[in-house]
């Protein structure tokens, strides 16, 4: 079975559109991808809780829960982590 059927397959059970997937997809690449950087620099949650003066539990939702990141919060995560936060539309 190739990932096309697959995915037809399972939205179907699912009940929700391709375009619904996708989002959520999008959005759980967001916090995939902060939560690789922050490994990749070393850090803990809690570290780079401390490091922007909020919670692990924010870390954590914005790492496993992504849909309303606020752009503000990203480039804070980024300047802990000396990163830069750069937007495209493409």
């Amino acid at each position: 079975m190739n990932l096309n059927n697959y995915l037809d397959e399972r939205l179907s059970k699912e009940k929700i559109s391709k375009e619904e997937f996708w989002e959520g997809y999008d959005e759980f690449k967001i916090g995939a991808f902060l939560k690789g950087i922050r490994v990749n620099s070393g850090l803990t949650q809690e570290e780079l809780a401390k490091r922007i003066n909020t919670t692990k539990s924010v870390i954590s939702r914005m790492e496993n829960h992504s849909e309303d990141v606020k752009l503000s919060t990203l480039e804070k995560v980024a300047k802990a982590l000396g990163k830069q936060v750069k937007i495209a539309i493409i």
